[in-house]
Formats: structure tokens, sequence, C-alpha cells
């Protein structure tokens, strides 16, 4: 058993976006060609995060001359004090929008993580026009009218109806997150920084047009267990 080390995955990850977001085919492309095309990203956060999350990636991404965004959604991480019970998939839908509205975005990569998947679909339907390219990083891609609590685990269901059993804005964290999407190393870390996921983000449906499936170039990338057999 060897464990990937937290860089050696980000520096992939990081890769993978620059290599995805280059203009041309659907193919790899060598690495010299996607470090000099300049390219715009905004990274959209999962469950229980912030923008924090991606700190790693655009630090890399940056320094090889990329722009990116990397916003926090309405009541989570540094945006945490503003949860309440009226926060819904919708609010986190704009947050995006926003974002990509007041930065005067465009031909731009939109990147989305897990539960990212369903606000960043939701968003396309408003900015795909602007939209050149997609990134799903071990994302949710819903169908029009499910909510995330159709699709989550057993666990994070639980976690979500003990909140609502009790009339709360938000629930969780886990007390510990998966090693799919963190190792042992950065646990620590990452727990101190975890903040509750407002319940209404996973009750409300999203509605989708197809928008979706019409931006032209779409990449999937499959995170496999950090801790791989050799």
């Amino acid at each position: 058993m060897t464990e990937l080390t937290r860089r050696g995955t980000i520096g992939v990850v990081a890769a993978g976006l620059a290599a995805a977001a280059a203009p041309g085919g659907g193919g790899p492309v060598p690495a010299a060609r996607a470090q000099l095309t300049s390219k715009t990203f905004v990274l959209v956060h999962g469950a229980f995060c912030g923008g924090w999350i991606w700190r790693r990636v655009s630090d890399l991404l940056e320094r090889k001359g990329q722009k990116v965004f990397s916003p926090t959604l309405t009541g989570m991480g540094e945006r945490s004090h503003l949860l309440n019970k009226n926060i819904d998939m919708d609010t986190h839908v704009t947050d995006i929008v926003n974002v990509v509205k007041w930065e005067a975005l465009a031909d731009f990569c939109l990147v989305a993580h897990s539960y990212g998947g369903y606000p960043a679909s939701g968003a396309i339907e408003q900015i795909a026009d602007r939209v050149s390219s997609i990134v799903w990083l071990d994302a949710f891609k819903p169908d029009s009218g499910q909510k995330v609590a159709d699709v989550t685990n057993e666990a994070f269901r639980k976690l979500l109806q003990g909140a609502v059993d009790k009339g709360d804005a938000g629930f969780g964290p886990p007390p510990k997150l998966s090693p799919v999407f963190i190792n042992d190393r950065d646990q620590p870390f990452v727990a101190s920084k975890l903040s509750a996921q407002p319940v209404g983000t996973y009750l409300q449906p999203i509605k989708l047009s197809g928008a979706r499936e019409r931006v032209a170039k779409r990449t999937y990338i499959r995170i496999r267990n950090i801790r791989t057999r050799t």
C-alpha cells in the first residue's frame, strides 16, 4: 500500500484542470501547452466547506498564470455567520451567478466538486453563454427535479434528518470525512474549518433545462481513494 501525498494529489488535480480547460479537442493536452494558455477558473466547493478548500489548487494554478475565483457559498466557511433557514439551493446558485456577473467573467472554466455539482448545474442555466468548459471533480450531475437528499449517502441523510427534526438551519459536519475526501494527515486541519451545511440546500429540488449539456467542452474527473494499491 502506498499513500499519495496531499501535495501530489493536488498537483494532479491542478494539472488536470488546466489541461481540461485548454482550447482544442477533448484528448490529453501537453503540459507545456496547458501552462502557457492563460485561463480563468471558477472553483465551486463541496458540502461543509468553503472557498478555503481550494487554496492549494488555486496557488498552483495562479503560479502558472491562470486567474482563479473560489467563492464561498452563503452560510458556509467565512460566511458561516450568515447561516439561516432561508438559504436553499437557489441561494447557492445565485452565489455563483453573481460572482460571474459582478466580475464580468466570460470564456471561463467552471469547476465543481462533490455537492458543488448541484449549484454549478443551476448556475449554468443563467450563465451558459459565458462558460467555455466544465470540469466535474467527482461531482454530482443532478437531473432536473432531484434534491441532494435524494442522492447523498445514508450518514449524511441521518445528519440532515436530525437537523430537520430539531428545526436547525444547518446540519453536520460529520465527525470525520472519509479518506475519499481527505487524507488522514490533513484531517485535523480540515476538521477545524468545516462548517454546517444549510439544510435547505439539500431539500430544494433543482430545476434544469439541459443548458449544462450544451456547454461545448465537458470533462469528468473521478477521484479514486487516496490509498491505492501498487
